[in-house]
């Protein structure tokens, strides 16, 4: 463990953490990189995936509260993560880089993959009637025991996370080839070996300017507003994975 008690080793981080941070708020700002080989291999996308609903159209969810949380939350996690991995490439380009400074960079880059990649899930699942179709109860209920007892764990999970932060996230894991639900404390916490079937996000910006505190309200207004279509074709995917 590394010993940040040292005037100069905690030098070295606060000055890391202060470019990082500054980085991010102020892209903008930033001077060209020389196109390196380095460079290529840490591209990301800056385009936001664009909502596949009108969001004025949902069943108890707000356009003001769906477009604050796809622009603000969602978008700040895009432009972040292209940050981040502009930041790793020039870090790795540095041989004076420490180690230590450098995995620093590689925590954000694995918190921001998670926000990037859960809320896209989480806004393609979103849209529907609600109304889950045959086929999806039935695959559902075949990992379950039963398609109620699967929306009653699920719900419970929700709840739990109510007022914190974490995702709520149906998955098939390709390793024990079984759907289960998984609790995520953070965007780092993503189950091993996972397809994402269904995904709820739980942060509190998901739902306090509709809902307030109302974390279980919240949770009713999503499942009256699952795109199960969406969800089936996830379904569609892990059972042809699961026959490799």
């Amino acid at each position: 463990m590394h010993d940040v008690t040292d005037p100069r080793r905690r030098a070295l981080l606060q000055t890391a953490s202060a470019a990082t941070m500054l980085a991010i708020g102020g892209a903008a700002h930033a001077q060209p990189l020389k196109e390196t080989s380095t460079m290529h291999a840490f591209e990301s996308a800056t385009t936001l995936k664009p909502l596949t609903f009108d969001p004025a159209k949902l069943n108890g969810l707000s356009e003001r509260l769906i477009r604050s949380h796809w622009e603000n939350n969602y978008g700040g996690s895009v432009k972040a993560l292209a940050v981040v991995k502009k930041s790793l490439a020039e870090a790795l380009a540095n041989k004076d880089t420490p180690a230590f400074i450098y995995n620093e960079l590689k925590r954000e880059h694995l918190l921001r993959t998670g926000s990037v990649v859960y809320h896209e899930y989480y806004f393609d699942n979103l849209g529907g009637s609600g109304k889950a179709g045959a086929n999806e109860r039935k695959a559902i209920a075949a990992g379950f025991g039963s398609f109620d007892t699967w929306e009653t764990e699920f719900r419970r999970i929700g709840a739990g996370l109510g007022g914190g932060s974490g995702w709520a996230v149906l998955g098939f894991n390709t390793h024990t080839r079984q759907l289960e639900n998984y609790w995520l404390a953070d965007h780092a916490h993503g189950p091993a070996a996972t397809l994402p079937i269904l995904v709820l996000d739980m942060y509190e910006h998901s739902y306090q300017m509709d809902y307030g505190a109302a974390a279980a309200r919240y949770i009713d207004a999503f499942f009256n507003n699952i795109q199960w279509d969406a969800v089936a074709r996830r379904i569609e995917a892990a059972q042809r994975v699961s026959q490799i």
